[in-house]
């Protein structure tokens, strides 16, 4: 072996070889174990004409190019949340009063967390198991419950799925099966479906003829056949999608992620030329500056933001894994969030545009019905004539006009004026009525799109938008799940991937019963809420102050060229753990203080009414939420007391090469008593390989660096003092 590390630089220019004493130097003296441990230096001869040159690179397969990369990570981003719950929000907090609570958020929570969760995966090229197992060991079990935490959600998830493929299915007929309420016979006469004439022809279908929904969550009721088919549909959908991972993915991420914007632009341009859209849009940047100082408002934006970018669940890591490792994430931790925020106001506008026709139309007949009434009391002479303005004909009274005559009759009605039961059929009382989630897709967008010119088409648009949005949701939630078991057990992806779908939807089952919409309801309010905020909160204490903020600012400068914005610094370390912390707080509270219960649909009634989940859902509700959180403690105890033995035997060397990790498998036979071994074999790169790992002196078992990772590669990735010593992946 060469006498020293200058001689080996000069001969293979830019590699580096540290020599044993060396390397040993940087060391703790006091560290025995190390000193007595094993530094083997497998040093490889060049052979320009042997075909392995391809083992010089990292295996892991990447995107084909950025931009696959970029709309992976925004289909991800953009889901069915920005399509129901931003448009709630902002309706419920204030209008455009909600909007820069929600910006101030995203740049102080969401980019920086979007921006740590991005490095990590592009730096350590692994899943969040194999990230977070780096970082910390002892905090491996966040990894863990990302995998936990994005099962949970893509068992209801899909469901959604499910129902927006049974809805397309059914919109190709005319007219619609939603559009009207059916009929019923009895003995002499043709009546109207009575739940459906006490409700509305949507409210009707959705419950009745969709879910044909039970009375409570302990009615089971039964699979419904329809969205069990629906179901299996959905999970097939995801399962080819998934199969060869991204290889199989970034053929379908051009669709799934560009075709909604292209439908929500198209129902934009549908709804500005529909009347009284304006309503809706005026409504929506009408602000309730009250509202910005309210607790509730910033506590919503923030919960918002965090579920907006999908923080925790582990598929942001997983797909950042696959991108080159001088890709600037630091530009696509601004661009992604801003896309998701800009795509949710542009939803925003389709919906206040949509729901502002809706009000207009109803608004219409309430105005219709209300002037028949005015006629017939005019008729019995419960209202005098004489009151009436003469240029007003109550026949083709126009909105302003009755107004004007109800608030005629009503100063001189007086006392008697309530027990004529007249309404005041306002646009601005229908749009303050809050409709969210499931409600406003399934219900109120489509009695909105019965209305439209050529329905059939706008309602197929519609739904095939909502399986997009899904689908590419779907794929970051199955891919946070795969990347790292495939990572973690070297198993096939492919088995992986279909068992997964497969359990998954085994287990979706339950949610397709005819009580299956109050399972969605129970997992939405208690699989992810918590669980995701103590992930998120962990994996800002560990980067930070377990690992170390400044060491990973160097680590960032290191793999991106340039060093990132000190922002990010401060928001790491001060800002963003003070606002988790807050958000997990009010977040607990607020579920604490509200009555764990569901809303229920009963029959005879034809509306919904609120239920308290009996003692054995309650049981599932913490279960769900303890199930999700005990790997993190569960970890931690069995690294902190050694309770599972390392595994012995061969591992993989680590060998670098600018910054690449390679893994090959070694033998660990040879002298213990020797310190260095050099073994020569012929390679067919230019450039020497290096396999560098530790083993304990006198035993076959490779023991765990100082640090608690395996092998010399990551104590060396660890050692700040060593400036000549090439980055590693790991």
């Amino acid at each position: 072996m060469p006498k020293n590390s200058k001689m080996i630089k000069k001969e293979l220019e830019d590699e580096v070889i540290e020599s044993a004493k060396d390397l040993l130097s940087n060391e703790d003296a006091a560290d025995d174990a190390f000193k007595k441990s094993e530094l083997i230096v497998d040093v490889q001869k060049e052979n320009h004409t042997d075909p392995k040159v391809s083992n010089i690179k990292d295996e892991r397969r990447g995107w084909n190019n950025r931009l696959q990369y970029i709309l992976a990570q925004i289909g991800f981003s953009v889901g069915l949340g920005n399509v129901w719950r931003f448009p709630y929000l902002c309706q419920k907090n204030g209008g455009g009063a909600y909007l820069l609570p929600f910006f101030i958020l995203l740049m102080i929570v969401g980019i920086p967390l979007f921006f740590l969760e991005l490095a990590l995966g592009q730096r350590i090229r692994r899943g969040s198991i194999g990230v977070w197992n780096y970082i910390s060991p002892k905090l491996g079990g966040i990894g863990f419950t990302s995998c936990v935490v994005s099962l949970f959600v893509a068992f209801y998830y899909n469901v959604i799925i499910g129902w927006s493929v049974f809805y397309f299915s059914q919109s190709f007929q005319f007219p619609l099966p939603w559009d009207n309420c059916p009929l019923v016979k009895n003995a002499t006469h043709t009546l109207v479906e009575p739940e459906c004439e006490k409700s509305s022809d949507t409210t009707y279908y959705w419950y009745r003829k969709a879910l044909d929904i039970s009375s409570s969550i302990s009615e089971g009721g039964g699979l419904n056949w329809k969205m069990t088919i629906s179901l299996l549909v959905a999970w097939a959908m995801v399962c080819f999608a998934m199969i060869k991972g991204i290889q199989s993915s970034e053929k379908i991420v051009y669709f799934s992620s560009l075709s909604p914007y292209v439908i929500l632009i198209c129902f934009l341009v549908r709804s500005l030329f529909l009347e009284g859209s304006i309503y809706g849009i005026r409504h929506m940047f009408t602000p309730q500056l009250e509202k910005m100082l309210e607790p509730q408002t910033w506590r919503e934006a923030a919960t918002q933001v965090f579920f907006a970018l999908d923080l925790g669940f582990g598929g942001v890591i997983a797909f950042s894994s696959y991108s080159k490792r001088d890709n600037n994430c630091q530009f696509d931790a601004v661009l992604v969030p801003l896309v998701n925020f800009f795509t949710s106001i542009l939803a925003t506008l389709v919906v206040f545009a949509v729901l502002g026709f809706k009000a207009n139309v109803i608004n219409k007949k309430c105005i219709e019905e209300n002037a028949i009434m005015i006629e017939k009391f005019l008729k019995m002479g419960s209202i005098p004539q004489a009151i009436i303005p003469p240029h007003i004909k109550i026949s083709t009274i126009t909105a302003e006009a009755y107004h004007e005559v109800y608030d005629i009759i009503k100063r001189v009605k007086g006392e008697e004026f309530p027990a004529l039961d007249l309404r005041y059929c306002k646009v601005e009382d229908e749009l303050n009525k809050e409709v969210q989630g499931i409600g406003l897709a399934f219900i109120a967008f489509t009695e909105a799109m019965t209305h439209f010119p050529l329905a059939p088409l706008w309602s197929v648009l519609f739904f095939l938008m909502l399986i997009n949005l899904g689908l590419s949701s779907m794929f970051g939630f199955i891919e946070g799940i795969i990347t790292p078991v495939v990572d973690s057990f070297k198993v096939s992806k492919e088995l992986v991937t279909v068992i997964c779908c497969l359990l998954a939807f085994c287990i979706g089952l339950i949610f397709v019963q005819r009580s299956g919409n109050y399972f969605v309801v129970m997992f939405d309010g208690y699989s992810a809420t918590l669980p995701l905020l103590i992930v998120v909160i962990f994996e800002n204490i560990a980067v930070s102050f377990v690992y170390g903020a400044d060491k990973f600012m160097e680590d960032l400068r290191d793999m991106l060229g340039f060093a990132p914005y000190r922002y990010y610094y401060y928001l790491w370390k001060y800002i963003t753990p003070l606002v988790l912390v807050f958000l997990l707080i009010t977040s607990t509270v607020n579920m604490i203080l509200s009555p764990p219960g569901y809303d229920a649909w009963n029959k005879d009634k034809a509306s919904k009414e609120f239920l308290r989940y009996p003692t054995w859902a309650m049981v599932i509700c913490i279960s769900v939420v303890v199930l999700a959180l005990l790997p993190i403690p569960a970890v931690f105890i069995i690294r902190c007391f050694n309770l599972m033995e390392n595994s012995s035997g061969n591992l993989a060397s680590v060998a670098y090469k600018r910054g690449r990790v390679l893994k090959e498998p070694v033998n660990l036979e040879g002298d213990d008593a020797s310190l260095i071994h050099e073994n020569s074999s012929e390679m067919s790169s230019p450039n020497l390989g290096k396999n560098i790992y530790r083993k304990q002196s006198g035993s076959p078992t490779l023991d765990t660096a100082p640090n608690g990772r395996y092998g010399i590669g990551y104590l060396m990735a660890d050692v700040v003092d060593m400036p000549d010593l090439p980055e590693s992946d790991l």
